[in-house]
C-alpha cells in the first residue's frame, strides 16, 4: 500500500512564516528599508484591496531582484541550518521522521518560494511544489514562473506533478485557507495536525 503525504509548509510544519524570516536573513539592513516602503502595501493586503501575489513579488523582487542563484542558494542553505532547528514543529519532525520511504511519496506543497523551501523538502526527503523563482543567466529577475502556489493553485500543481502516478491513500496537512482546495481534494486531510 503506497501512501501520498501532502504537507503544507508555513505554518503547518514550521512555528512561523518563512518568507519575512529569510528574507531578513538575507539581507537585514535592506530588509528593513524595503519593509517600511512596502507598509502601504501591507495595509492595502490587510484590507483585502490588493492581490497578495502581487504584494508578495513586489516586495521578494526589492529584495533578492539581480541576485545570482549560486549566491541565493547558498545563503537558503545557511538559513536552513540555522533556523530548521527552531521553527519546525517537534511533532511533525517525529512524524517526518516516521514515515517509511517503501511505502510513502511525500510533497512539500507551499506558497513559500522554491528558493528557500528547497533545502527543507532535501533535508526531509520530499519533493517539491511550491512557488517557483524565474532566473535568466542564473540572476534572479525578480518574478515568479506561474503562479503564486497557493488556494486553487496548490491543487493545480499536485494534479500535474502526480500525472501518471496513483496511490492508494492521499493525506494532507494544512493550516489555513490557502490549504482548502489540497485538504478537500485528499482522502484524509488533517487541519493544524501538529499544533
Amino acid at each position: 500500500m503506497k501512501k501520498l503525504y501532502l504537507f503544507d509548509f508555513d505554518g503547518t510544519l514550521t512555528h512561523k512564516d518563512t518568507m519575512f524570516l529569510f528574507l531578513k536573513f538575507y539581507n537585514p539592513s535592506r530588509f528593513y528599508l524595503q519593509f517600511a516602503k512596502h507598509i502601504p502595501l501591507f495595509i492595502l493586503l490587510k484590507m483585502r484591496l490588493l492581490d497578495a501575489e502581487k504584494v508578495k513579488k513586489s516586495f521578494v523582487s526589492a529584495l533578492l531582484k539581480g541576485e545570482k542563484k549560486h549566491k541565493i542558494e547558498s545563503v537558503s542553505r545557511a538559513f536552513f541550518d540555522q533556523f530548521s532547528p527552531v521553527i519546525m514543529r517537534r511533532n511533525a519532525l517525529d512524524f517526518l521522521k516516521s514515515r517509511d520511504p517503501d511505502k510513502t511519496e511525500s510533497y512539500l506543497v507551499t506558497a513559500s518560494m522554491d528558493i528557500w523551501a528547497k533545502p527543507f523538502a532535501d533535508q526531509f526527503g520530499m519533493r517539491l511544489i511550491a512557488t517557483q523563482a524565474e532566473f535568466r543567466d542564473d540572476i534572479f529577475t525578480g518574478n515568479f514562473i506561474g503562479k503564486n502556489c497557493n488556494g486553487p493553485e496548490k491543487l493545480v500543481r499536485i494534479k500535474s506533478a502526480l500525472k501518471g502516478k496513483t496511490y492508494d491513500k492521499s493525506i494532507a496537512f494544512g493550516d489555513s485557507s490557502g490549504d482548502k482546495a489540497m485538504l478537500n481534494w485528499a482522502s484524509e486531510s488533517h487541519f493544524r495536525f501538529f499544533h
